[in-house]
């Protein structure tokens, strides 16, 4: 477990269960994360990650101190998606924002999980005193802009044709969230 912070009770379908991850889920996370690079516009590498790449990911972001969870289906013991954060940018001016992501197996599309991990990555932003949440979302990507919108996010940058995928450019939408009061 990267961070000693507990998990706040959302709600959930009774066979569902959102908790850390561990080593022993990265291979269902990274067949998550690589499906949707290798199929999706939702993130915008082109090349599958490799286990040994994510197991280094894994354990920088343990040593951070930034959580990654899973959403569980308990009667499978299948990860059906996962969320993290990471530091928005490595410029010690910006150490109070994150960047988060949040990816679940098209097979639990539709089902609440999303946005139950959204919620458990803003409750664990607010109790490591982060200031910001960031979203990056490409801007076809409709279901997940109003999921933020819903969650409290704004709206705060278009960029047009900042990216590419599949052989076509990508527009980005960026989001945020104020995670605490500005003094």
């Amino acid at each position: 477990m990267s961070v000693n912070i507990p998990l706040a009770p959302y709600a959930l379908a009774t066979h569902f269960q959102i908790r850390f991850a561990t080593v022993n889920d990265l291979d269902e996370i990274l067949a998550i994360y690589n499906a949707e690079i290798l199929n999706g516009t939702a993130n915008w590498n082109d090349q599958a990650v490799s286990l040994t790449d994510y197991q280094q990911r894994f354990q920088s972001m343990q040593q951070q101190q930034f959580p990654m969870i899973v959403v569980e289906d308990l009667n499978t013991h299948q990860v059906a998606g996962y969320a993290d954060y990471t530091a928005f940018r490595t410029i010690s001016g910006y150490r109070q924002s994150i960047e988060h992501s949040v990816f679940i197996n098209p097979s639990y599309a539709r089902q609440g999980l999303g946005k139950a991990l959204m919620q458990q990555l803003i409750h664990l932003a607010k109790q490591q005193n982060m200031h910001i949440m960031v979203a990056a979302i490409d801007s076809e990507n409709q279901g997940s802009i109003v999921l933020h919108e819903q969650l409290g996010f704004v709206q705060t940058g278009y960029m047009p044709q900042v990216g590419q995928k599949f052989g076509t450019w990508r527009d980005l939408v960026w989001m945020q969230l104020q995670l605490t009061e500005t003094q």
